[in-house]
């Protein structure tokens, strides 16, 4: 079992274009580009939201305050019914 040639690896390309087409294979990749470039916005937009309420929660507890409530999180109780 060695490595593959240059020759299998063409013949395994021309087997998925056959397959999927070139259309297919070229939204494929538009697509998963655009899902890792979602990925790291929302990382990047994560970590910097995590960093500022961490420094205002600290000056919050300094100064004595109670920390308000996240405006973008909605707080929910579930009822059971019985």
């Amino acid at each position: 079992m060695g490595s593959f040639s240059i020759w299998h690896w063409l013949i395994v390309l021309a087997i998925v274009v056959l397959v999927f087409g070139t259309k297919k294979l070229k939204n494929i990749g538009s697509d998963l580009g655009g899902a890792v470039k979602g990925f790291k916005d929302g990382i990047k937009d994560g970590n910097e939201s995590a960093a500022a309420p961490a420094s205002t929660t600290t000056a919050q507890q300094q100064v004595g305050q109670t920390p308000v409530a996240d405006k973008t999180t909605i707080d929910v109780e579930a009822k059971n019914k019985g």
